[in-house]
């Protein structure tokens, strides 16, 4: 199934604050994109990666915070948390993108020496490893620290944030390598943190997945020894004997950060596991089923059709007495857009906007920002002479302007070259000219269409599909001329 970008866009759970979020519709007026009413007011809790700080920015809420976070991770203060990493935030956020937190909790995911799989592939943007015998997958939204990730070797010793896939494997939010520089935040006592589900238990050991784990000397939190049995998912902590993983500590995994607190509402960020199910009005995200009602506004999602397995979006709803959750809001979280090029050019600070290859770029309060060594950075950084590789959303304001909003940005090592590339839908396809996010973009004699033909490009748009592409281009005289374009993987169907 393909996915439709801004059929139905109703304003973005993120606040006006400090970034202008933007929204698709509404009445700014003078032509401009418009400004989000900065998303569903409500009490409770949030659970997100962080997208920036001052307090701290989760969900599109900056909160303010006493600069203390729970956990027993070695991460005790708001100075050691970096971008990327998933927090609870328990506290009050309004309609203006502020918030104020009562407690933040951060907890890994997994910790413990990295077995590479499939090593970082820079077309797919994707790489593989394993953490203690679990598969984590690593994409293009992954905030890395300690190592580029195209450098990654057997034995680095990493923490990891993220979420659990529905086949049991993990979606990598961030990974921080422990390095000379980087050593400080990591637990000594509590040295490796294991995930998952048991099996082959006995009185002394069980088995997440290939490694085995003895628990004679562990404490329990959270739940007792009487409810380990074979299928329950729990987490670990402990250090490494001879191969066996020795607990010191086991409790509930990290479904627990999305349990109720003492107020009803709730925000968080997960992948679909299970695709909604029109027959009982509901889908399945983080453990938690996600009722959806006519009440229910999308966001980046023609509606709940669009929600299939795997896609990363944030709702903003209400818990039900039974644990389940009414969806006020669904905002997509998945970049399928992209940018990568420079000199970045015509910056706003104003309107927090920028362009890249003839692309405008929205930034807001989920926009994660940094360089290639995850050293944050802000608007202005991104003036430097240098490439900048930028993922998000494609839209629609009300005037009918095209941009981008953008979820991650990285300034890259390398000078600009003059050329872009872009991955992005057709929008239009008229004679030698098309349109990609927003860009008119000429086919010329020299362009060379590769897994495509420019019949075969025509016919799926005649057909009524927007069909994704990637596309190599360099501005030439007065416009934009493709020098390659390409059918994305799996959208040639």
């Amino acid at each position: 199934m393909k996915r439709h970008f801004c059929n139905r866009v109703i304003g973005l759970a993120a606040g006006t604050v400090v970034f202008g979020a933007i929204s698709a519709c509404g009445g700014a007026g003078g032509g401009g994109l418009d400004v989000a009413d900065g998303g569903i007011r409500g009490t409770g809790s949030s659970v997100g990666p962080v997208s920036g700080f001052g307090s701290v920015f989760v969900n599109g809420v900056e909160f303010s915070t006493d600069r203390t976070v729970a956990g027993d991770d070695g991460i005790s203060q708001e100075s050691r948390l970096v971008v990327g990493m998933i927090l609870r935030v328990d506290g009050d956020w309004r309609d203006t993108g502020l918030g104020d937190a009562d407690a933040v909790e951060y907890d890994d995911t997994l910790r413990g020496a990295m077995q590479v799989l499939t090593p970082w592939d820079p077309i797919t943007k994707t790489a593989t490893v394993q953490i203690l015998g679990q598969t984590v997958r690593i994409d293009s939204q992954t905030v890395v620290k300690g190592k580029l990730v195209e450098n990654f070797a057997n034995g680095d010793f990493v923490r990891m944030s993220g979420w659990r896939l529905p086949n049991g494997e993990f979606r990598a939010s961030y990974i921080g390598l422990r390095t000379q520089s980087n050593s400080d935040d990591f637990d000594e006592f509590n040295e490796v943190e294991l995930e998952g589900v048991i099996s082959n238990l006995t009185g002394t050991e069980f088995q997440i997945g290939p490694q085995l784990v003895n628990y004679t000397a562990a404490t329990f939190d959270g739940l007792t020894q009487a409810d380990l049995a074979d299928g329950v998912s729990v987490e670990v902590e402990g250090s490494l004997s001879a191969g066996t993983f020795m607990a010191q500590e086991i409790r509930p995994d990290d479904s627990r950060r999305y349990l109720p607190g003492t107020e009803d509402d709730i925000e968080f960020v997960g992948p679909v596991s299970v695709a909604f199910n029109q027959s009982i009005q509901s889908f399945t995200a983080n453990g938690i089923k996600v009722l959806v009602n006519s009440g229910t506004q999308f966001d980046g999602l023609a509606g709940p059709n669009d929600l299939v397995a795997g896609i990363l979006v944030q709702v903003e709803g209400v818990f039900e007495a039974d644990g389940s959750v009414t969806a006020e809001e669904i905002e997509l979280r998945e970049a399928e857009s992209e940018i990568k090029g420079g000199p970045a050019e015509q910056f706003d600070y104003s309107k927090q906007q920028l362009s890249l290859g003839g692309v405008l770029v929205q930034i807001t309060p989920l926009t994660i920002i940094t360089d290639e060594d995850d050293i944050r950075l802000s608007l202005v950084d991104l003036e430097s002479n240098n490439e900048l590789e930028i993922g998000g959303i494609e839209r629609i304001g009300d005037g009918g302007q095209v941009f981008l909003e953008a979820l991650k940005i990285e300034l890259e090592d390398e000078a600009p070259e003059g050329k872009f590339e872009l991955v992005g839908r057709i929008a239009e396809m008229v004679n030698d000219r098309i349109q990609v996010l927003g860009v008119d973009l000429y086919i010329v004699t020299d362009t060379d269409f590769d897994r495509t033909s420019r019949s075969q490009l025509q016919q799926q748009f005649d057909d009524g599909e927007r069909p994704l592409v990637e596309v190599e281009y360099e501005f030439v005289g007065t416009r934009y001329v493709i020098d390659e374009i390409e059918l994305e993987e799996g959208d040639d169907d």
